[in-house]
């Protein structure tokens, strides 16, 4: 039996989201509806300044991540937040990579049943 074409593509694997550290900003900001400061998002994801502020940037051209600078007790402050469409398509990509994970263990079922125990 053949497969329909493309079956496998995973078109929905959006590649600025699939990078491992937007990934988890994404991840870390979906969690936290009402945004994250930025040292806080830079902790929790275990980045370095230049390295968060780069990866936001690239989150913020594509519309996914919105970016407000203001103050807190008078020092400058980032918060950071997902956008309502940023949010729609981080559950879209979430979507398609719980399809990924399905498809990958039904093809591991019959290999691990055959195998010796």
């Amino acid at each position: 039996m053949t497969e329909p074409s493309g079956r496998f593509s995973y078109e929905g694997l959006d590649r600025v989201i699939h990078e491992k550290a937007r990934l988890g900003l994404l991840t870390s900001l979906a969690t936290h509806p009402d945004g994250l400061v930025f040292a806080d998002l830079k902790h929790l994801c275990g980045l370095t300044d230049g390295n968060l502020s780069r990866h936001l940037q690239v989150l913020q051209e594509a519309g996914l991540v919105e970016i407000r600078k203001g103050y807190a007790r008078n020092r400058p402050q980032t918060v950071c937040c997902l956008t309502p469409s940023g949010r729609r398509r981080f559950l879209d990509y979430l979507a398609v990579l719980e399809q990924v994970v399905r498809d990958a263990a039904s093809a591991a079922e019959p290999a691990l049943s055959t195998r010796p125990t």
